[in-house]
């Protein structure tokens, strides 16, 4: 009987620690429930770097030089010695106006400075008899006085005739129509047998210069601002006037120009529709691939910031009222961080505060957290977090 009833108890005693292990296996699941799970995202950690300004800028190309040609004398054109969008050097002629009236004009010039020259030499003979006959005076003072100023006049002919012969020849010279510049000649607007006149309004023809090439840029006036006053600070360097190097990118093809061009120069007004300031690019064209009237796209380098971040652009959100921010982890929770941003970067931010060094920018499963959340981070790579 007591061996039945110890055994009784045994298993009653049995039967409560099972339960007991039951209840506590129990509530540590219910607190396992309660506590919430760090959440795995992406992370990429972020290094202070000195980071180069590069601007992107529309912008479209312009001559280098160019000019309309015209002629400087009336006349009937009797040659063309061009071929129609052939390269022509300085000096090279381009038209023959009928000379034969201009040349009629030299001889008649010249026949005319020699006669006053034949009138001067007897002026000049007279008075030189004349001075010596006033002194014992053969000749009265009125006659030597007449002499005189008869030489004067003689002397004042001479010079006006020798103006005139050099009028003549350089009309005469005008009637070969010679290139100014060297460059591409366009189309012809006139042939042979054409009658031009001096100064007119319509042109021969024009010859553009494309090697070096132009291109001028807009930028925001603002943004112009910013950078001169960070220059002034310090917090931009690396710029030095005439060494900015600009880069090409040919709109209708999408590719980069081969050759690297120079800022020339900036202007000093605000164009008062767009509110942007032009700047003037040099570009080599050896090739003549650049066209004036080309839209292209300046790449322009305008220094270097230092302790700067490149922050993915995926990693970064907006605020409904434009404020940046993003996530970062912060002993394993998410954080959030106020940024400061300077301009794009391919695709990355170029930031310059709210992002401290060796910080561990979310990129990945931003959807499913928020400040304050547990995270398990895990590192990506920084090209894959950059698509």
């Amino acid at each position: 009987m007591r061996s039945c009833l110890k055994f009784a108890g045994m298993a009653a005693l049995v039967v409560l620690v099972a339960a007991c292990s039951e209840q506590s296996e129990g509530d540590q699941q219910a607190a396992a429930q309660q506590q919430p799970q760090a959440t795995p995202v992406g992370t990429v950690t972020l290094n202070a770097q000195t980071v180069g300004l590069v601007e992107e800028m529309p912008g479209r190309t312009v001559a280098f030089r160019q000019a309309d040609i015209r002629p400087q004398v009336d006349g009937i054109i009797k040659e063309r010695n061009f071929t129609e969008g052939a390269f022509v050097e300085a000096g090279q002629q381009l038209y023959m106006i009928d000379q034969d009236v201009y040349l009629a004009r030299v001889d008649a010039a010249q026949a005319e400075l020699t006669r006053q020259r034949a009138t001067l030499d007897q002026t000049t003979k007279t008075r030189s008899r004349y001075d010596p006959l006033i002194k014992s005076q053969a000749v009265s003072q009125q006659t030597y006085d007449d002499a005189v100023a008869a030489e004067a006049q003689a002397k004042a002919a001479v010079a006006a005739a020798r103006a005139e012969l050099e009028q003549a020849r350089i009309n005469l010279a005008y009637t070969t129509v010679t290139a100014p510049i060297s460059g591409q000649i366009g189309s012809s607007d006139y042939s042979e047998g054409a009658l031009v006149t001096a100064n007119q309004s319509a042109k021969l023809t024009t010859i553009t210069q494309l090697d070096p090439i132009y291109v001028d840029v807009t930028q925001a006036g603002g943004r112009l601002l910013k950078i001169k006053e960070a220059i002034r600070n310090g917090r931009i360097k690396g710029i030095e006037e005439g060494q900015i190097e600009v880069s090409l990118i040919i709109d209708a093809t999408g590719e980069e120009y081969p050759h690297k061009g120079t800022l020339q120069f900036s202007d000093v007004t605000v164009n008062e529709t767009t509110g942007t300031v032009r700047l003037r690019v040099v570009f080599p064209n050896p090739d003549g691939t650049l066209l004036p009237g080309m839209f292209v796209r300046g790449q322009v380098r305008q220094g270097h910031l230092e302790d700067a971040f490149l922050v993915p652009q995926k990693a970064v959100m907006r605020r409904p009222d434009g404020s940046a921010y993003a996530y970062v982890v912060e002993d394993g929770k998410v954080a959030s961080k106020d940024l400061t941003i300077e301009q794009s970067q391919g695709q990355d931010w170029l930031v310059t505060a709210g992002i401290e060094d060796g910080a561990q920018v979310i990129v990945d499963g931003i959807q499913r957290i928020g400040p304050g959340a547990p995270v398990a981070p895990q590192p990506v790579e920084t090209a894959k977090a950059a698509e």
